[in-house]
């Protein structure tokens, strides 16, 4: 019997997103589509381990900043550091002011370079102090930054996949996944996770559901200043610039939650 094709596209998320133990059944277009629309839920999935790791060590006695860790730490676990390599990998290519052919060489390579260490170094720091500063606020505030931050990451990549943007080589997952999402449907998730950001941020006061669902608009905003950018120098996306764009959306979701 046929899996029916939310179940297909949720199979796609989870299997290539998450280490979760999920069969891909299906790697076509449809299930592509399917897969990038539901990435936020990948996501979500994922920002709730980080913060109830986080919350596990203050409850056992650890302080912020060792929950902080620890909420920085889940994510990269759970997606095999993938996005991570990804942010590394874009951040070299960029910064080797090479043509577009040479620089998505450089991105192939299995070594990271200075600008990728630099990235990788700078945004982890800027997480783990942004959560810290969250759990220190108070706990219910640093678990909400955790599943936000993680949900609206994922959301990148389901604007990062719609009509229109292609992708920089014929093979791996940017083809797979470029163009396959309708912008519709694109505006349509992140309308839905935007709304429920501010929802959850409400359990905090009005200000909290308003800092919420900014969060989730500037995230964006920065992903797609990336995602152009990246375009004008690769002429399409590749699953690296994919999870420079998770990095870019997250850590700027971080930074606007302990804003105010």
């Amino acid at each position: 019997m046929r899996t029916p094709p939310f179940t297909d596209g949720l199979r796609f998320a989870f299997g290539t997103l998450t280490v979760f133990p999920v069969r891909v059944t299906r790697w076509d277009r449809g299930a592509a589509r399917g897969g990038m629309l539901g990435a936020p839920l990948a996501g979500l999935a994922v920002g709730v381990c980080a913060a109830a790791a986080g919350l596990a060590l203050l409850v056992l006695g650890a302080g912020p900043p060792l929950a902080a860790v620890a909420g920085v730490a889940v994510p990269a676990v759970l997606t095999r550091g993938l996005h991570l390599d990804g942010l590394a990998d874009t951040a070299d290519g960029l910064g080797s002011g090479r043509p577009a052919e040479d620089a998505l060489r450089i991105m192939k390579q299995s070594d990271i370079g200075p600008f990728g260490v630099i990235a990788l170094v700078l945004v982890l720091f800027a997480q783990v102090a942004a959560l810290a500063q969250a759990y220190g606020d108070s706990w219910t505030r640093g678990a909400l930054a955790a599943v936000v931050s993680a949900a609206v990451a994922r959301l990148a990549l389901t604007l990062a996949a719609r009509t229109g943007v292609p992708p920089a080589r014929p093979e791996g997952l940017g083809a797979a996944v470029a163009g396959v999402v309708p912008v519709r449907a694109a505006l349509g998730a992140a309308a839905a996770v935007t709304v429920a950001a501010a929802a959850a941020g409400a359990t905090l006061g009005p200000a909290g559901a308003v800092r919420a669902a900014a969060a989730v608009l500037l995230a964006l905003a920065a992903a797609e200043l990336t995602l152009r950018h990246c375009l004008r120098r690769f002429g399409g996306i590749t699953g690296d610039v994919f999870g420079a764009l998770a990095e870019t959306a997250a850590t700027t979701a971080l930074v606007v939650l302990v804003l105010g």
